[in-house]
């Protein structure tokens, strides 16, 4: 079973409440509100998908890479481990 499957309803949820920001963006743009609102509603936007895909990414790397939670291997887990801290930091 994939990890898109067996997350698919938080998955989705995300990708509910991402839908909803961007109809706030499109609501804003056709109330013409300020430019600095409609930035500031774009970043939560990117936000979102960031951690989206942050989500993504470690539950690919666990899943098909190595859970650095149940390998044996101290070194690849450790690895592992440090590979999702770098994306977590990189995608804030």
């Amino acid at each position: 079973m994939s990890h898109t499957t067996k997350e698919k309803a938080k998955l989705l949820a995300r990708i509910r409440r991402l839908k909803g920001q961007m109809e706030a963006v499109e609501r804003a743009l056709e109330a013409e509100v300020a430019c600095g609102d409609i930035l500031n509603l774009v970043a939560s936007v990117r936000g979102a998908v960031n951690g989206l895909v942050v989500e993504l990414i470690e539950d690919h790397i666990r899943m098909h890479v190595v859970d650095p939670d149940m390998d044996p291997d101290a070194g690849r887990a450790q690895g592992a481990a440090e590979l999702i801290d770098v994306v977590r930091t990189y995608l804030k």
